[in-house]
């Protein structure tokens, strides 16, 4: 395979002069030109036809969300976005990601040259994992909107009597590059009584409270970031705070989610081996498990350990992945019994989270 062509896309000329000198100091990457607006950008394109796009959130002329939405539409290719660690940053990279970009890394307000120096192994490999991406494109889907969630306590008071430990399912998660898309769909798949989701997506500290507020707007679930100690309960889904690892764990007379501030796992804090080794000796074969599109490999060995211990496990399919590494790993080593494409893994998720539990570990074919 030839050197990824990159188009960097940025109205700044410092911005354009760090990142093309740090992207070409790979040798599998070779900038093979540089834009400072959309309306430059599109006709380099044409005459370049470069592999991935590096493009700027905020740009003259031309907002980075519109011309991404007009690129995706009409030619689908991989696009890496350039954002801001700010809450506005946030929305309009989650939106970039739904819009169909394939990845994202974060540029602050100053000292850029240490930033990109620091970061300069992580974007490179963003950018190389995006030429192997499968761009879909754009269509507009207009959503329904989800009614009122009102409770049964609008009818009758609820019961105080403490249900019993292993007495339900409960869903784990795991997910990276592509993988913001991957939850929304769904989650938006998923009635307001289903089993309580538990989700780790790789994502940045600033990122994860803005992505599960977006996402509890078009799920029928109760969608948060999770807290430390927060009651775990059905027709809630919990997303890791970007910041610390997310587990699972019995306290007493419920299950509760606890964050930990330790090191990164895989490379990654919150990491998805994390939550689901927590699974594994917390709730075990009561989990139903699910390693969706992402870089690398994490959670595959915490999903072997979920199937060990007698825990449904499933994957993505490569067809419907933007990036096959997570579940590819997964897949690969034994961890899951199946491999779905995303549209049919809510169902299925529903489906074996009705099945009896089976306390008797089952060892991985």
């Amino acid at each position: 395979m030839g050197k990824v062509r990159v188009l960097v896309i940025d109205d700044s000329a410092l911005v354009r002069k760090l990142l093309s000198a740090m992207l070409d100091s790979d040798p599998g990457i070779e900038v093979v030109g540089v834009a400072a607006d959309p309306l430059i950008a599109r006709e380099k394109i044409k005459l370049l036809n470069p592999d991935v796009l590096t493009l700027d959130v905020e740009m003259p002329r031309m907002d980075g969300l519109t011309f991404l939405e007009n690129l995706m539409r009409l030619r689908p290719m991989p696009v890496v976005m350039v954002s801001s660690l700010t809450e506005q940053g946030a929305e309009v990279t989650l939106r970039a990601l739904e819009l169909g970009a394939v990845d994202f890394f974060t540029k602050p307000s100053s000292d850029l040259a240490s930033c990109f120096a620091e970061c300069a192994q992580d974007i490179c490999a963003k950018v190389k994992l995006a030429a192997q991406a499968r761009p879909r494109a754009y269509t507009a889907v207009q959503r329904l909107d989800v009614p009122p969630r009102l409770s049964a306590d609008a009818v009758l008071p609820r019961s105080q009597s403490p249900g019993t430990r292993g007495s339900g399912r409960i869903i784990a998660i795991g997910a990276s590059t592509g993988g913001t898309e991957a939850i929304r769909v769904l989650l938006e798949a998923m009635p307001p009584d289903a089993p309580p989701i538990v989700i780790t997506q790789h994502i940045p500290a600033a990122f994860s409270g803005p992505f599960a507020a977006r996402v509890n707007h078009c799920s029928a679930m109760r969608v948060c970031e999770a807290g430390d100690g927060q009651p775990i309960q059905p027709g809630h889904a919990y997303i890791a705070p970007g910041s610390q690892h997310l587990l699972v764990m019995w306290d007493g007379a419920k299950y509760v989610c606890r964050l930990h501030d330790g090191p990164q796992v895989n490379r990654h804090k919150p990491s998805v081996d994390v939550l689901f080794r927590s699974m594994a000796a917390s709730v075990g074969a009561s989990t139903v498990a699910a390693l969706l599109t992402g870089m690398g490999d994490d959670g595959a060995r915490g999903l072997l350990e979920l199937r060990e211990s007698g825990a449904p496990t499933l994957v993505q399919d490569e067809a419907s992945s933007v990036v096959w590494g997570m579940p590819g790993a997964a897949w690969k080593m034994g961890a899951a019994e199946e491999m779905l494409p995303l549209e049919r893994i809510a169902a299925r998720l529903l489906a074996l989270a009705q099945q009896p539990i089976v306390d008797a570990k089952r060892v991985a074919s």
